[in-house]
């Protein structure tokens, strides 16, 4: 859209009147984002939200207090595998050993009943057991080999 002089006195003015910016669109047939848009760069004063917008006699929902009180949780910083300080002071008997990942390998065609994954230990770093994982980790022969 072009805007012009008048185009630009009659945004002015509706916006003034505090008319929605869908109205204001609607008036000036244009879309709510070129009004929006124009009246940024006019530096037109700020509207009020209309979702945060109170109407008069509108009951207000209470905002619960933040709690105060009560136990707190660690945050959420140490490994999956290993236990944690305070965990180990509790359970000072228990053994936590790291856990196994299963190979992620799929075997069969997905969709049918018989499709699964291989599920044995993966190698350490990788998500394949070494079966798997030495067919997936091809190692790239150099072209200067091939000339030979």
């Amino acid at each position: 859209m072009e805007w012009n002089e008048e185009s630009i006195g009659k945004l002015r003015t509706l916006w003034a009147e505090g008319l929605s910016t869908a109205e204001i669109g609607r008036r000036l047939n244009i879309s709510k984002n070129a009004v929006v848009g124009k009246a940024h760069r006019l530096n037109l004063p700020a509207r009020p939200s209309p979702i945060r917008r109170q109407e008069s006699g509108a009951a207000v929902r209470p905002v619960p207090p933040k709690r105060a009180h009560g136990p707190t949780l660690p945050p959420l910083t140490a490994s999956v595998g290993a236990p944690t300080a305070s965990l180990r002071a509790v359970m000072p008997s228990v053994k936590m050993a790291p856990r196994a990942t299963p190979c992620c390998w799929p075997i069969g065609e997905p969709g049918k009943p018989s499709f699964h994954f291989c599920n044995a230990a993966a190698v350490a770093g990788k998500p394949y057991c070494e079966e798997h994982a030495a067919i997936a980790y091809v190692r790239v022969r150099d072209k200067r080999e091939d000339a030979a």
